[in-house]
């Protein structure tokens, strides 16, 4: 009788032995990093291959573990309450619950999950060719219950024969990427580079674009020498040429083409032609997502188009170096002028100009002003006030005060925005 009970209480510890290899498995093969199994499995780890079959099938995956689980569970708290009764009457019932309620919460639920879930992809290498085997056993008895389990909830309506993604691959990169960052795992900078290459396919080239009003052009009808003046005194190597009127730009002019010209004729400026340091311009939609418009960039070996719109009317420019900024931020060197068109005050208000992008407030300041009626921070204010504003009027809008603190025309070029917080 002694060495029946040994035997029997050798099996149950056994039992929860093996119930907490099933629960630190499901935990660990659940939790493990899809990304990282992937990358190990390229580089030729076999048991990373492994887990991603394994997580690939996740119902066949849950239902074996479940079903083994449940398995030995069973059979162990059978096993005790056998003992117990034997060694205290029907009482024993009780007694077995209570014991195996606590074992089996510690050591085969608690304890194997806590380190799972500390170490997931080391564990979930560990215990991919075990679990595998066991998928393959159970498996008849999975499919069964899957049948089970689909029919049941046909008969409430829910159908998962065809199940779909809620969320898009880029959505989840998002989202995970905006946990990251939440979590500290991310500084703000990098947190802003992931998230605005997602966002190149969802941004219009009319977003990023210098609007022609601020673009810097030649005249064909100037002398080559007034075009040279003009080519060495702006801060910019490539300057679109129009002819009788601005908007029918026939070329763009390189200053290493004009350079090359020079040296090759001695700067005799007479002997050049425009003809020869004229390049081809390249019309572009505003409509062009500027995913596009840098696949378009890399393929043409060109870093340089023009905007137009549906008439085909000029709208601006946009460079290969438009779209690297909305990734990396203002990239400027020793010969830019231009400034970014924010300045925060010691009060805490931030004096922006009229034509600062909406986007770059939000990424700078963690905002979340809506960019979707106006690319610039005058149109979302004339947007919202459905007039154009006069110096000095305020508008109270989504939580900030917007001042207006001045006008050209009809533009509006220098605003002072108070957060909400700052108010009062």
């Amino acid at each position: 009788m002694e060495t029946e009970l040994i035997i029997t209480a050798l099996a149950i510890l056994f039992l929860i032995l093996l119930s907490g290899f099933f629960s630190g498995s499901e935990t660990s093969l659940t939790a493990a990093s899809a990304s990282n199994m992937h990358k190990l499995a390229r580089e030729g780890n076999k048991r990373a291959t492994l887990v991603e079959r394994l997580i690939g099938d996740a119902e066949s995956l849950i239902g074996a573990i479940l079903l083994g689980n449940n398995l030995v569970n069973i059979l162990a708290s059978a096993l005790a309450t056998s003992v117990f009764i034997q060694l205290f009457g029907d009482v024993g019932v009780v007694y077995a619950t209570m014991a195996m309620t606590v074992l089996v919460l510690v050591f085969a639920e608690v304890l194997p999950k806590t380190y799972a879930i500390s170490n997931p992809d080391n564990m979930a290498l560990t215990v991919a060719p075990i679990i595998r085997v066991i998928v393959f056993i159970f498996s008849p008895a999975v499919r069964a219950v899957q049948i089970v389990v689909r029919a049941t909830l046909k008969l409430f309506g829910i159908d998962i024969t065809d199940q779909q993604r809620v969320l898009s691959p880029h959505d989840e990169i998002r989202g995970a990427i905006s946990l990251q960052a939440h979590e500290g795992g991310l500084v703000k900078e990098h947190k802003d580079m992931l998230a605005s290459i997602l966002d190149l396919e969802s941004i219009q080239l009319e977003d990023v674009m210098v609007h022609r009003k601020n673009v810097e052009m030649i005249n064909a009808d100037d002398s080559l020498q007034e075009i040279l003046d003009q080519v060495v005194q702006s801060p910019y190597t490539r300057l679109p040429l129009w002819k009788e009127d601005p908007d029918n730009v026939i070329g763009v002019i390189h200053a290493k083409d004009l350079l090359r010209a020079m040296k090759a004729r001695d700067g005799q400026l007479e002997q050049i032609t425009l003809e020869e340091i004229t390049q081809k311009p390249w019309f572009v939609p505003e409509t062009t997502s500027l995913q596009e418009q840098l696949s378009a960039f890399l393929d043409r070996k060109l870093h340089f188009a023009l905007v137009v719109d549906e008439y085909g009317a000029l709208m601006g420019i946009t460079t290969l170096e438009d779209i690297l900024e909305e990734i990396v931020g203002e990239i400027t060197d020793e010969y830019d002028t231009h400034q970014t068109g924010i300045r925060e005050l010691k009060n805490g208000s931030i004096i922006v100009e009229g034509t600062t992008p909406i986007r770059d407030l939000n990424r700078q300041f963690n905002w979340t002003l809506s960019d979707e009626e106006a690319t610039t921070i005058a149109g979302y204010i004339i947007d919202l006030a459905q007039a154009i504003p006069l110096p000095g009027q305020k508008f109270a809008i989504n939580g900030f005060t917007f001042e207006i603190l001045r006008r050209r025309r009809n533009q509006i070029t220098s605003i002072r925005i108070l957060p909400e917080q700052l108010e009062g």
